[in-house]
């Protein structure tokens, strides 16, 4: 199970808005000038993602929570978008090959299987997220915000 933790933006009828921050681990790696991650972590504006998780308990906004999702779901969506491209490219670029026989008709042909592969990751992820196993669920939660209290004595009271 892969966990993390997030923020309640809202509670209604039984959902939990929440919200994830993006983690870059780019200020502790000492090769920043040349990390890919680094400059893909730029161009993307959105430094959080909101979320609805299903949570019989209620919360409140600001309460922290911790989220996990199964290690299997994570894994077989990186391959869906990952390999369905990559395997598309090399079969449609052979087959290409072999019918015309020119490295123009297998760079087209590759370029089409790339794009038939996207098409097919983005075709089959709506039905494998709505199973029920590739959702996200609350695993465990934290003291509402104005539930904490914390007291310090001075030092004349000891």
């Amino acid at each position: 199970m892969i966990k993390e933790w997030a923020t309640v933006v809202s509670w209604q009828d039984g959902v939990a808005l929440v919200s994830c921050d993006v983690k870059a681990s780019c200020s502790s790696c000492a090769s920043r000038a040349g990390c890919g991650s680094r400059v893909l972590n730029k161009l993307g504006p959105q430094t959080s993602h909101t979320i609805a998780v299903p949570s019989d308990q209620p919360l409140v906004a600001g309460q922290k929570v911790e989220l996990g999702i199964a290690e299997g779901s994570l894994l077989t969506s990186a391959m869906l978008v990952y390999l369905s491209p990559l395997a598309g490219l090399f079969v449609m670029g052979g087959v290409f090959q072999m019918l015309f026989g020119t490295d123009l008709a297998a760079m087209c042909g590759a370029a089409l299987g790339g794009v038939g592969g996207f098409w097919l990751a983005k075709g089959l992820s709506p039905r494998l997220t709505a199973r029920e196993a590739w959702q996200p669920v609350i695993l465990s939660v934290a003291l509402a915000p104005d539930q904490l209290r914390v007291e310090t004595l001075s030092s004349e009271a000891r």
